[in-house]
């Protein structure tokens, strides 16, 4: 690949993560923040998970996934599941609370990403989503 490619790749990144985080602030949308999507998005799709798992899946640390279930469970969002196997570990499963705002949060995005691609086509928006996926899976 040449250096311009790769240039324009790191360049046009730097603008969307710029971009995302300033809406994020300043048109806040709902109680979730990132790190509070992704967790409750995974359990929904997935079901109950160990904090373990979900600190491999999101390449961080066991403490970070401990702090933010516990913010979430706080908030009424999530709740402990303890392992039959292992009386320390614990699973932690979506409340109806935490569904709901995840639904709400997830409709807040899909507008404004519909806002942002309105003037696309379809193969436009089916061809950005798979290099957006497979540039993600890149991280693993």
């Amino acid at each position: 690949m040449d250096k311009q490619s790769l240039e324009m790749i790191e360049l046009e990144l730097a603008i969307l993560i710029r971009r995302t985080t300033s809406n994020s602030i300043n048109k806040r949308i709902g109680n979730l923040d990132r790190s509070a999507y992704l967790i409750l998005r995974r359990i929904v799709e997935k079901g109950a998970v160990g904090v373990k798992v979900l600190a491999e899946e999101f390449q961080l640390d066991i403490s970070t996934i401990s702090r933010q279930g516990a913010a979430l469970e706080h908030k009424g969002y999530l709740y402990r599941i303890p392992d039959a196997l292992d009386g320390r570990a614990y699973y932690l499963q979506i409340t109806e609370l935490g569904k709901k705002e995840l639904f709400d949060y997830k409709q807040a995005r899909l507008e404004r990403i519909t806002e942002l691609v309105e003037d696309w086509s379809e193969e436009e928006c089916k061809i950005f989503g798979k290099l957006l996926k497979k540039f993600n899976q890149s991280f693993k």
